[in-house]
């Protein structure tokens, strides 16, 4: 069963990654100004943020199995429909509509993993999770760059909904809603002001967003630091590869177990000194050699923050919270991607300088979370 969901968190993350290098090219391709090319891939993220806040309230209510098969059959069901966009602005329609449903799956999945993980191994079973979220980045985007190119879009997106469509009728047979909600209990409210004076979900608030705030600034700096640099273009690539094979073999090997045995705000503390200074160091550096060394560092880091995050969440909620928690969490993780790519584009910032600015505020929330361990 355990495994049923891991598969369902990759090909949920294949679907965010495999599109990453193909919408804005369809979009171009549809006749959209940049302007628009850009909302097409912006609009994914801004709709899976209000997804997964949906996805919360209802995991919480009525568990997550009913969310999950929704959120699957839905997601499969809307990229079918990019066959059908003709411009622009029916291609801004269904990237609404498709990270809307997608932004179900996530958080249900998580909640019902974290329902049925043992506590005394949640930093495991968040460490294995995570190894499946890495290895869908480093497979989805080749996938989508390798299809697209010898077919086309929709046919690639069609083959990905033919993946979730299976997963979604597969869910509803396989997922025993009877185990899922063990108990007719009211969700427990989440209010804004309980989520202020509950340290344990700051925490991993925090780290959820800025964690994927450097993924963006990464991402949107990394192709430019490269080309500046006059090394091939492809690079890029098998740097954000080496950085994904480096938080995967944290993820697995027996060092997983370090999740467990230390308590996650110090592994928290410690993957953002070790991401925070990974960045400074890709800013400094020119030598090919130094910048994979980099990236295996930030890997590192990456690995040691993303279980961290999870566990604290685990730590902070009961199973009548836990749903909500996890919405909101992985809204915190759309919203740092668009924020870290949009921040440092608006700033105008040279590579280097992105890296550095993301670099500050990631040793930064290493000093916030240091500071406060007392409270």
């Amino acid at each position: 069963m355990r495994i049923f969901i891991y598969a369902i968190i990759f090909f949920a993350f294949f679907d965010l990654f495999a599109q990453l290098p193909i919408i804005s090219p369809f979009a171009i391709e549809l006749q959209a100004t940049p302007f628009l090319a850009g909302l097409a891939v912006g609009m994914y993220s801004l709709s899976n943020t209000f997804g997964n806040v949906v996805s919360g309230i209802f995991s919480d209510r009525k568990g997550p199995f009913a969310i999950l098969v929704a959120g699957l059959l839905l997601t499969a069901f809307f990229l079918f429909t990019y066959s059908l966009a003709e411009g622009p602005y029916s291609l801004l329609a269904i990237r609404f509509l498709h990270g809307l449903s997608a932004g179900l799956i996530v958080p249900a999945a998580f909640t019902y993993l974290a329902n049925r993980t043992d506590h005394s191994r949640r930093g495991k079973g968040a460490a294995v999770s995570g190894a499946f979220v890495g290895l869908a980045a480093i497979i989805g985007p080749a996938y989508g760059a390798i299809l697209s190119s010898r077919t086309n879009v929709p046919d690639t997106m069609a083959v990905t909904g033919s993946i979730l469509l299976v997963l979604g009728l597969l869910s509803f047979f396989i997922l025993s809603r009877n185990i899922i909600k063990k108990k007719e209990l009211p969700p427990e409210p989440l209010t804004l002001n309980m989520i202020i004076h509950n340290s344990g979900l700051l925490r991993a608030f925090m780290g959820a967003f800025f964690l994927m705030f450097s993924q963006g600034v990464l991402a949107y700096m990394l192709p430019l630091k490269v080309s500046g640099l006059g090394l091939p273009q492809q690079m890029s690539g098998l740097l954000l590869s080496v950085f994904g094979i480096a938080a995967i073999l944290v993820f697995l090997l027996p060092i997983n177990r370090l999740f467990d045995a230390v308590k996650p705000v110090f592994t928290l503390i410690t993957g953002f000194l070790i991401m925070g200074s990974a960045l400074f160091l890709l800013s400094a550096v020119s030598a090919p050699a130094l910048l994979y060394v980099s990236m295996i560092s930030y890997g590192i880091g990456f690995a040691l923050l993303f279980p961290s995050i999870n566990s604290l969440l685990i730590d902070s909620t009961t199973q009548r919270s836990r749903g909500k928690a996890y919405g909101y969490f992985y809204a915190f993780f759309s919203i740092g991607v668009v924020a870290g790519s949009s921040f440092t584009g608006a700033m105008a910032l040279t590579a280097d300088r992105g890296f550095v600015t993301s670099g500050v505020l990631l040793l930064s929330a290493a000093a916030v979370n240091f500071a406060t361990l007392r409270k």
